[in-house]
């Protein structure tokens, strides 16, 4: 029997386009992106909130826009973005007409939910005039009244039917700058319709269970699904969708993505979930470690273990380690190889220390672009 190598993810074959200067789809890396949950119409502080999205690494974000006052201050958040900015439309053509020409990336808008077959050619042209492209968004809550009375419920069938008329409308348009989301709330719903969409066409496919929950009820049920359909070769672009700051959907994307070997940014800590051996505080200090190291963008792994159980194994395969030896020392690893002892009380400086040079050493000889 043949074993397919055990780290080896066959993505979707699936067509590529751009949101802004950043490629979705093809052979381009899986993105991650968030969504502010500020008053757009207040520029500042949704300006600061993007800025602390941009910090946490998101590669695209997506702001609402229902109203004009929403739009009218868009100009100034698009300019002020160093990421490309995603408008949040629903039903109303005018607003996706007035993000267009206020400088989006990306129109999120279903084409059938705006009204005439004039508005859609309006909005189609205005995004083809100010370069922006489209994410057609199914949601099984929102899912067209005839699709549900003639399904009789939410149903994967249902979700890709919805999203293949979209797609038609824009098709017909002459307009195929765009990627597609089925998401639901159900992980069985919203897998089940991922994967008929995947198989139906070869448009770039934005991932998310949608109304996930809290932080982590929310971070267990997206990794559930979009693990599931991660594994299998499909998504392009994940947002998770958490009732928490956004910065944290950013977190949770990469360390997801990091989980399947899809993508890497940040320090990944491999640690241990302690017991009577340790040799310190393991949960405190990987807690500090989080933090103090969340600045840090290069890929690298750093173990922290409170024994010498499982220490000595895990340091030997990650960059940097720590493992715990008692009596208020441990060992520090580089490279996997056992280097020197460090007390206990000296360790988090240390290592922070040790991360932030790695890193530099990382960049120094680094080939450029470079996808991570």
């Amino acid at each position: 029997m043949s074993i397919r190598p055990y780290r080896d993810i066959a993505r979707r074959k699936s067509r590529q386009i751009t949101v802004g200067s950043v490629p979705v789809g093809g052979d381009a890396p899986i993105t991650v992106q968030t969504m502010t949950n500020t008053v757009t119409g207040d520029a500042k502080a949704t300006i600061d909130q993007i800025r602390r999205i941009e910090e946490a690494g998101a590669d695209i974000v997506r702001v609402s826009v229902p109203d004009a006052d929403a739009t009218a201050a868009l100009k100034a958040i698009v300019k002020a973005a160093r990421i490309p900015v995603v408008a949040d439309v629903h039903f109303h053509y005018k607003r996706a007409i007035e993000a267009a020409q206020a400088g989006a990336a990306c129109l999120r808008i279903n084409p059938g939910n705006i009204g005439s077959a004039q508005r859609v050619r309006d909005v189609v042209k205005a995004a083809k005039d100010h370069g922006c492209s489209m994410r057609i968004g199914v949601n099984a809550g929102s899912l067209e009244s005839d699709l549900l009375e003639r399904y009789g419920e939410p149903c994967p069938e249902a979700m890709i039917e919805s999203a293949l008329n979209h797609a038609k409308i824009l098709e017909d348009n002459d307009f195929r700058e765009f990627k597609i989301s089925v998401k639901a709330s159900d992980v069985f719903l919203a897998v089940a319709a991922y994967q008929g969409l995947a198989e139906a066409c070869d448009y770039p496919l934005h991932l998310g269970i949608t109304e996930a929950g809290g932080l982590i009820p929310g971070t267990v049920k997206s990794s559930v699904g979009l693990g599931m359909l991660l594994w299998s070769g499909i998504g392009d672009t994940i947002r998770v969708s958490l009732s928490a700051d956004p910065v944290e959907e950013v977190r949770v994307g990469f360390d997801l993505l990091k989980s399947l070997n899809l993508r890497h940014r940040g320090v990944n800590i491999i640690s241990c979930p302690s017991c009577a051996r340790q040799g310190f505080d393991v949960i405190a200090t990987v807690a500090t470690l989080e933090d103090r190291l969340k600045h840090i963008a290069t890929p690298m792994t750093l173990s922290i273990i409170g024994c010498v159980v499982n220490g000595p194994g895990e340091a030997r395969e990650t960059d940097l380690g720590f493992t715990g030896g008692g009596a208020g020392s441990g060992m520090i690893y580089l490279n996997g190889a056992p280097a020197y002892k460090l007390g206990n009380a000296d360790l988090i400086d240390h290592v922070v220390k040790l991360c932030e040079d790695k890193a530099a050493e990382i960049e120094a000889g680094r080939v450029p672009d470079a996808a991570q």
